[in-house]
């Protein structure tokens, strides 16, 4: 994935297209939360026809009272909460399978610009996290440079191909 090349649709629908066919193939749901996407994986996914066989349900937790309402993301409500962190995107992720019936859930929280940056997290700060059947849930940040439209297109890659290496992983196994 290259931060010069922002994804088109025709990246994203390719890479949605591909996760559906894996997913019926294993009888496996999705689900999503999102905050910085506002919903664009969610979007990406229900493109695809059909995608009722594995997409399951997506959440936009864009403020910090909807993280701990919607998914139990611990201490959400509480003044000091860190909404863009590794911590955040892990309970993202758990709470969404805990709380739907899928197997898989994907999670991202960041800043997306262009305000709202801070010197420790500036614009493109995007942390990603996963979670599987028989996986730990994991995370990684990311650093996506562009503007808005660029840094979500981006994170909305990122995850995509986040899930095809773990189903990778899981088919090599």
């Amino acid at each position: 994935m290259s931060d010069s090349v922002i994804p088109d649709d025709a990246i994203l629908d390719h890479l949605c297209q591909r996760l559906g066919e894996r997913l019926v193939a294993r009888g496996d749901r999705i689900g999503t939360a999102e905050s910085c996407t506002g919903g664009l994986i969610a979007k990406v996914m229900t493109d695809i026809s059909g995608s009722s066989r594995w997409f399951e349900r997506g959440v936009v937790t864009y403020s910090n009272e909807a993280k701990g309402e919607l998914l139990g993301v611990p201490g959400a409500k509480e003044d000091g909460f860190v909404a863009v962190s590794s911590r955040t995107v892990l309970a993202m992720a758990d709470g969404m399978k805990a709380s739907a019936p899928v197997q898989w859930s994907v999670a991202v929280s960041g800043v997306a610009g262009p305000t709202g940056g801070s010197p420790t997290k500036p614009v493109g700060t995007v942390y990603i996290a996963w979670a599987g059947p028989g996986i730990a849930t994991s995370s990684s940040r990311f650093q996506f440079g562009g503007d808005r439209d660029a840094v979500r297109r981006r994170t909305a890659e990122a995850a995509l191909r986040g899930l095809h290496d773990l189903l990778d992983a899981l088919d090599a196994a």
